[in-house]
């Protein structure tokens, strides 16, 4: 059984060894992993195209219930800043469709210098929706991105705006734009990407995204602090004080 609404997991599936015994064997670090959390993040799709074959491979690698969100290439949105993104966006989705029904979230990451503007994010959303019914979540990172235009266009998408730690701006801290979906994606603070979280930290973090599911949203909750392996550990601390009640 899993958690009602709240959904635990990694950027990526990496076993530092200091958790192996967390994961026993046999199997890949995917199989080993899934056997403890019921999402993970590819966040490796936005560096490099995967083939779909392995795409494939990684969704039957995993339990039924098993979900994956895809991180979107920065070719879209950091090289052609959501401009022009047809060719790319149809060669990802190719891709990305051999997960199957196992894939449930694609996530769109803005980079700190993209503004936003009403009507480059309206015609990238409008053709990215056309080619795909995968929920989208975006984390912006403008500060322009959380006033109230922007909000409105998202939500109205159905289009989840991520929770960030660290957040650009206060309004980054929690989620918004379409209420179904709460994704919330940790960082590590002070040092992005390096630090681990406290027990203080880490019950305010499980704290926040039961809120978030007893709110009605269906709440995500990805660790993003990898660089020196903390991610698994936060992960496995939050995911222990969440009740377990049912699945996806």
């Amino acid at each position: 059984m899993e958690k009602q609404g709240c959904f635990i997991g990694t950027a990526g599936w990496g076993i530092p060894t200091r958790y192996k015994q967390d994961f026993p064997h046999p199997g890949s670090h995917l199989e080993r992993y899934s056997r403890r959390f019921p999402i993970v993040e590819i966040d490796t799709s936005f560096y490099k195209p995967h083939r779909r074959e392995t795409y494939e491979r990684w969704a039957r690698s995993v339990p039924e219930h098993f979900r994956f969100a895809a991180k979107t290439p920065r070719t879209m949105t950091h090289e052609n800043r959501l401009v022009g993104c047809e060719a790319f966006a149809d060669a990802f989705l190719q891709q990305v469709s051999g997960l199957g029904k196992k894939l449930s979230v694609l996530l769109v990451q803005l980079p700190p210098s993209l503004p936003f503007e009403p009507d480059v994010a309206d015609g990238f959303f409008d053709m990215l929706s056309m080619r795909t019914k995968v929920r989208l979540a975006c984390e912006p990172r403008h500060p322009s991105w959380f006033e109230v235009e922007a909000e409105a266009l998202l939500a109205s998408r159905r289009i989840a705006r991520v929770a960030a730690d660290p957040a650009p701006v206060p309004a980054a801290a929690v989620p918004g734009g379409w209420a179904g979906l709460a994704y919330f994606r940790w960082h590590g603070m002070p040092r992005v990407y390096y630090s681990d979280y406290d027990a203080e930290a880490l019950g305010r973090i499980a704290r926040q995204v039961q809120a978030a599911a007893a709110s009605g949203s269906e709440a995500w909750g990805i660790f993003d602090n990898t660089a020196s392996g903390h991610a698994l550990g936060n992960a496995l601390s939050v995911d222990a004080v969440i009740p377990r009640t049912s699945s996806f």
